[in-house]
């Protein structure tokens, strides 16, 4: 059995729906640990600045406009990425599209459309970037998913359905991966403190919590920061040859509570 190689130093890597949140931390985490790293999302600005950033704490970073609903930008997002830093080691797909809405009153346009971006711009980005990675047999793709797969939450049955086919295109790409040397990992975060939702109208937002404290899917108060998701990414992509994080379920801890210790 021929030996795994150690990881590069260096490892080009893509960052996608970079302008802000889970993904903007994990640019800044990989950065950090000493790849250069291409943001890519519809907010190219948002994300020149997290970018500039980078570059001037002596990391390397360039922004690159990536609508993962239109396949010939993802196509111009795979090549100019690779001729920014050489070719991709690490992959992660966070980019995701989330549509509040009940069932019977989400149009199917919009239903198709948060499928079409969560899990075929996924699929897009992987058969463009993971076929080099099976060919140097290394690489990582990591796929920040949630935790609506374990815990469907009433109100965004699109983004419910588009994650659960995300992680069943995951677990069917690790069986076709085994033995390449390529890993595909799902990140599997809880609720988190980010900007989805931030624009959603008010009244529907307070509707959804109702229901998700009716269904006993809202435990505590407490959300996960941006930081920890990207350092259980950046600990999966560390992970020695030979070691695969297949899934990693991170949750935020609940608040210290007043009562004391049990």
């Amino acid at each position: 059995m021929p030996p795994f190689e150690p990881q590069p130093d260096r490892r080009p890597t893509v960052v996608t729906g970079a302008s802000s949140g889970i993904g903007a931390a994990t640019a800044r985490v990989l950065a950090r640990a000493g790849h250069p790293v291409v943001l890519g999302a519809r907010r190219v600005e948002a994300c020149a600045a997290v970018a500039d950033e980078i570059n001037a704490a002596g990391g390397q970073a360039t922004a690159l406009l990536l609508d993962l609903a239109d396949p010939d930008c993802v196509e111009r997002f795979a090549r100019e990425a690779q001729d920014a830093f050489g070719p991709v080691e690490i992959l992660v797909s966070n980019a995701a599209r989330n549509q509040p809405g009940a069932a019977l009153e989400t149009t199917p346009e919009d239903f198709e459309e948060v499928y079409r971006v969560n899990v075929g711009g996924a699929h897009r980005l992987v058969r463009a970037l993971g076929t080099g990675m099976v060919a140097r047999r290394r690489g990582d793709l990591i796929f920040v998913t949630s935790d609506v797969v374990a815990h469907p939450r009433p109100r965004m049955s699109a983004y419910v359905a588009s994650k659960w086919g995300l992680e069943g295109f995951v677990t069917a790409l690790q069986m076709e991966l085994e033995g390449t040397g390529v890993r595909a990992v799902v990140v599997r975060p809880g609720p988190t403190q980010t900007g989805m939702g931030m624009d959603w109208n008010p009244e529907i937002t307070g509707q959804m919590i109702s229901e998700w404290e009716r269904w006993g899917l809202a435990r505590h108060s407490a959300l996960l920061r941006p930081e920890g998701v990207a350092l259980a990414i950046a600990h999966a992509v560390a992970a020695p040859r030979g070691t695969h994080f297949s899934v990693v379920e991170v949750q935020p801890e609940a608040p210290l509570s007043t009562e004391g210790a049990p």
